[in-house]
């Protein structure tokens, strides 16, 4: 942006030409012209490992509109109300018994991204036992690996490995899509039994491979910018002990109103309005994502720029995130921006925007809340490594793991 323009600017990912749209203007211009002006487009590796059957038959895009359909009737807050509970029970569980351990000292990145993953084997699939767990998160980080690198397909790249690891994980996931189907007449409440009973324009099941190939893509997309947002969450409540304090405070009040034992609900996240602002904050300064990619259905004139048509185009969080127009003295934390009308429309996109704004949105607010209260009202934190940072990049991660020490209250 310095170089070239604040704008638009052209480079190469993973082999291909891509205009880089800048800042809320940039934003707006792909938020507003989906499927007008730009259509979604993924990198030949991503495609590849996520959803080869619709690479091969050319028809992934109509695959990814489908899905994130779907994916919006799953994940609307009215049908997440119902996991809330869930998410408590379990964010206790692990602060309890999965290495929490009271006056230690832990690497707390591994340990969110364990709670996040198991998290979603238990909504999406109601998959618990650890074993079948481990089955799919073994091959899992190799695949997210292969995902955003050159494809070279050879034994020894990362795309080589990532298509192997990538079969593996369909393989363990087919395997609980059929047996879930052959169960039939089940009382589970997961995604999968809600997806099982989908059909499709021509009133038939959804095959296993589409199934399969939309809960692959889902747990990639829920798991890296959900563990990601909620570790930086945590980040910055260990950085900042004065937020941390206004944090507690808050959280103390909803655990007062609380009978014993009884979980969180709607109306208890709908209190955390203060969490959410340094939450926000958090994923303003480091978003989990760094933005994602479309492909120019026509010549676009942008800025004085025109993008021909069959550019691929990017927008990226980044760079109106940072941009003291929209937010004054950037790198500072304060989740005050976000109090009142809150930033400009187009300014704050953690989430994209438009028509295929992240149907994981709300998802991705109450697993972040609901370990935020648990973690807070157990612990007090503090960094073992103070000038920790940050680093961005498929999905932003403590550089150092984040190691904290654990104070019980």
């Amino acid at each position: 942006m310095e170089k070239y323009s604040t704008d638009v600017f052209l480079t190469s990912v993973l082999g291909e030409k891509v205009a880089v749209l800048c800042g809320a203007q940039g934003n707006k211009m792909i938020f507003t012209n989906d499927g007008k002006l730009v259509t979604p487009w993924l990198p030949l590796s991503l495609r590849k490992i996520i959803i080869p059957d619709f690479d091969l038959d050319s028809s992934y895009i109509e695959g990814v509109s489908l899905f994130h359909n779907i994916q919006y009737d799953l994940l609307k807050p009215e049908a997440l109300r119902q996991y809330i509970p869930v998410m408590d029970a379990m964010a206790r569980a692990h602060l309890r018994d999965d290495g929490w351990k009271p006056h230690s000292t832990v690497k707390a990145q591994p340990l969110i991204n364990k709670y996040i993953f198991e998290l979603a084997c238990r909504l999406f699939f109601n998959v618990t036992d650890p074993e079948s767990m481990q089955r799919i998160s073994r091959p899992f980080a190799p695949m997210r690996n292969g995902m955003m690198s050159l494809p070279i397909d050879l034994p020894w790249t990362a795309y080589g490995r990532g298509i192997k690891a990538g079969k593996k994980v369909r393989e363990e996931m087919a395997k609980i899509v059929e047996a879930r189907r052959e169960e039939r007449g089940g009382e589970e409440t997961d995604l999968l039994s809600k997806m099982l009973e989908l059909k499709d324009e021509e009133g038939k099941c959804l095959s296993v491979n589409k199934i399969v190939s939309f809960f692959v893509g889902l747990m990639v997309a829920s798991y890296d910018t959900t563990a990601s947002a909620a570790t930086s969450v945590v980040f910055f409540l260990a950085e900042y002990p004065h937020v941390y304090e206004k944090v507690l405070k808050e959280q103390k009040t909803i655990a007062k109103s609380k009978a014993p034992g009884e979980k969180l609900t709607w109306e208890d996240i709908e209190k955390m309005k203060y969490s959410w602002n340094v939450a926000r904050e958090a994923i303003r300064l480091v978003p989990a994502t760094p933005g994602t990619f479309q492909e120019a259905m026509a010549d676009i004139s942008f800025a004085g720029f025109t993008i021909p048509k069959g550019m691929k185009t990017l927008w990226t969080p980044h760079s109106s995130h940072h941009n003291p127009e929209y937010f004054p003295d950037p790198k500072k934390f304060d989740p005050s921006r976000f109090e009142g009308s809150g930033p400009a429309p187009y300014t704050f996109v953690p989430f994209g925007g438009g028509p295929r704004i992240c149907p994981g949105r709300t998802y991705a607010k109450l697993a972040m809340l609901v370990l935020v209260h648990n973690l807070v009202t157990m612990f007090r934190i503090e960094k073992v490594i103070p000038h920790e940072k940050m680093i961005s990049g498929f999905a932003a991660t403590p550089s150092h793991g984040l190691h904290l020490h654990l104070y019980p209250h």
